[in-house]
């Protein structure tokens, strides 16, 4: 499958109201799960940090463009999950629909306990529990992406 050309020709106003500068993901957090996904032995210069960052936001840019796309084909004013499925399967990653509709149903059963979700006590929490929480979701997150094993993380020590 071929993308077409004006996909990657993205200008700083593409995203509405925003410069590109100011869309980006969190750093720090991306930084730690790269570091988590690979190898305590490997490496990855900041560069390189920064440039996978670059292109996580990137790739949420296309899907988050096709998703609209095909949100406004079915003539329904907001983005459903059912569009950024098909968004998916149209640009070619049809391969991870099956575990992107997985992450999503155990997200509608974690925040089926109240009407606000999970994150309604977020703000109620203490610093140390709010890192507790951050660290389970990336122990969940990890065990995911490993098949269900969960590997030991490299601790900041061992940096």
């Amino acid at each position: 499958y071929i993308f077409p050309l004006t996909i990657f020709r993205m200008e700083p106003m593409d995203i509405v109201g925003k410069n590109k500068e100011d869309v980006t993901l969190p750093k720090a957090t991306m930084f730690k799960i790269i570091k988590e996904m690979l190898p305590q032995d490997v490496r990855v210069a900041r560069d390189a940090q920064d440039l996978l960052v670059e292109c996580c936001v990137e790739f949420i840019n296309l899907i988050s463009s096709e998703s609209n796309e095909v949100c406004n084909r079915e003539e329904k004013r907001t983005i459903a999950p059912e569009h950024v499925l098909k968004a998916l399967e149209v640009l070619g990653f049809g391969e991870y629909i099956e575990e992107v509709y997985s992450a999503y149903e155990q997200h509608k059963l974690e925040t089926l306990d109240s009407p606000k979700g999970k994150w309604s006590s977020a703000a109620e929490m203490t610093e140390e529990e709010a890192l507790a929480e951050q660290q389970r979701m990336f122990a969940e997150a990890r065990a995911r992406m490993n098949g269900g094993v969960n590997l030991p993380k490299q601790s900041d020590s061992e940096s």
